[in-house]
């Protein structure tokens, strides 16, 4: 803990740093690349959606002493089902199933299998129908939460930061997480439930935390940046992910350890299926919000932001000073010397100031 410690105060001071916004182009590739991988597999393989969303019909076994998925499964062949949506287990002693919808007489026959199997009354085992209509109004109030949401984020960001590139990087960085990790969901094949819509929608809200604290670190270094000339705007976006890097990571493990608890071993484990989706949504998500708002939103915000015309200014003001030291130096037969200020970056030429240093051997 003690090297981690001094790892993120060198990070902080300047002694380390790593040039994140200086390598935008590999980030925002990867990112590009993840995002149509994402797309790829949702439109080969698509969502598994739920019954919630396709409708079926529901079986509920209360108090049984032999809660096991397997059983549910044999029943359902024996009676010919050729799609089973989902069997559940429930606070230890229920067993949800799922299914496509079943006639009445398959209703009742699967009803009696299932008390016979479980070894309960027929009174215990409960049969109900769940439309269609219910799972596509939560999709529409789900779209319609989402437009808002990214519409108020890109108001409040640009008013607050008086900066709309910070929106930009923001919103880029949200549409990542989202895509990315409905792919990997696709991928895996676990049914959409409206569990993994409320994961999906919490993402955007821990995505957007990130990487305010981030985008808040850029403005403080850049408060006063026409007044120096030892660093372009780009260099101080850079020193800001640094500063932030070791919070942004030990928020992402103090979020991600529950999750992942709850992911694998209360769901996987331990048969928890009622938390399995929203808490792959939140374990993947919560993973890739960090890295956006490090890799994406501040690289993304500090190309669109060096691009206007004062900022222009500013950095060749920079690099013409660089360029005066170490003309100087050379003139005067010496080795400039290389010290960080703030840990911008490494080099001269990424936000270094040069001072003189005379050759070995000499007097």
């Amino acid at each position: 803990m003690a090297s981690f410690a001094r790892f993120g105060n060198d990070l902080y001071t300047g002694k380390r740093s790593y040039d994140i916004v200086g390598h935008r182009r590999r980030w925002f590739t990867a990112a590009v690349i993840l995002v149509l991988l994402s797309a790829l597999v949702l439109g080969v393989r698509g969502l598994n959606a739920g019954i919630e969303f396709t409708g079926g019909s529901q079986f509920t076994v209360s108090g049984t002493s032999t809660p096991e998925e397997d059983l549910a499964h044999d029943v359902l062949s024996d009676v010919g089902t050729e799609h089973v949506a989902r069997v559940t287990i429930v606070g230890g002693d229920t067993v949800q199933v799922q299914t496509e919808r079943l006639s009445d007489i398959e209703t009742t026959e699967t009803a009696a299998q299932l008390a016979d199997a479980y070894g309960v009354p027929t009174e215990d085992v409960t049969s109900s129908f769940v439309g269609p209509n219910w799972g596509q109004d939560v999709t529409a109030k789900a779209l319609q939460s989402l437009i808002i949401f990214l519409v108020l984020v890109s108001v409040v960001m640009a008013l607050y930061f008086r900066r709309w590139t910070m929106a930009v990087g923001a919103l880029v960085a949200l549409l990542h997480d989202v895509i990315f990790t409905v792919g990997i969901y696709a991928a895996i094949g676990f049914e959409v439930t409206p569990a993994t819509v409320i994961g999906f929608l919490t993402i955007l809200g821990y995505s957007l935390y990130d990487t305010v604290v981030v985008f808040d670190k850029v403005r403080e270094n850049t408060a006063e940046l026409d007044e120096q000339t030892r660093y372009t705007y780009a260099e101080g976006a850079n020193l800001a992910v640094n500063q932030t890097l070791v919070r942004s990571i030990n928020t992402s493990v103090v979020g991600v350890l529950p999750v992942a608890a709850i992911l694998f071993i209360g769901a996987l484990l331990l048969g928890a299926g009622t938390f399995r989706d929203i808490a792959l949504a939140l374990f993947i998500g919560m993973i890739a919000s960090t890295a956006s708002s490090i890799f994406i939103a501040t690289p993304l915000h500090a190309l669109l932001e060096s691009r206007r015309p004062h900022i222009l200014e500013h950095t060749a003001q920079v690099e013409a000073r660089r360029e005066a030291v170490v003309a100087q130096a050379r003139e005067r037969d010496e080795e400039p010397e290389l010290i960080g200020t703030g840990g911008l970056v490494a080099g001269a030429h990424q936000g270094q100031r040069a001072q003189p240093r005379r050759k070995r051997g000499r007097k």
